[in-house]
């Protein structure tokens, strides 16, 4: 069903469709990739790039970033943790959580990690996108996530 947006029509359900179907294609691509050359999946390196970008972070502050439950978060990072690529500390203001570190190897798996990611993401969007749609689109995307963020649109509720 076509909608008028900004003047323009639209096919929503089509572009939704197209988004999600793009979204697990290129997530999957780059499982693959990250997979074979570090042993690690996407939403790993993820976390881990996360982590090392913002020292100190909770648990709680992965599954806001990432807009998933603190449940589902909690064992993605106990799973990292087991494979000596996170500590955990306690938190010094909040006896209840923990903050998040990388180790030494967390480190540097994903410092080699995102030459990988990047290499791959070049390949897969910049290859057959001109630079233009690109922008476009990068901007779009980030419009619309500051919008939904704002108004904690398809927050998790648990």
């Amino acid at each position: 069903m076509a909608s008028k947006v900004s003047g323009e029509t639209v096919d929503l359900p089509s572009f939704f469709a197209d988004l999600v179907r793009c979204e697990t294609r290129l997530y999957n691509a780059l499982n693959d990739r990250l997979r074979e050359r570090h042993g690690i999946v996407t939403s790993q390196f993820e976390f881990l790039r996360h982590l090392r970008d913002h020292p100190g972070a909770r648990v709680a502050d992965l599954a806001a970033e990432f807009a998933i439950g603190i449940g589902a978060t909690s064992k993605g990072v106990d799973r990292l943790e087991r494979q000596g690529w996170v500590a955990r500390t306690p938190n010094p203001s909040d006896r209840r959580s923990s903050l998040l570190e990388l180790t030494d190897d967390g480190l540097q798996l994903v410092d080699a990690a995102e030459g990988t990611f990047t290499e791959r993401l070049a390949e897969l969007i910049a290859g057959p996108l001109k630079a233009s749609p690109i922008s476009a689109a990068a901007q779009a995307f980030s419009e619309l996530r500051s919008v939904l963020e704002r108004d904690q649109i398809g927050m998790p509720t648990g």
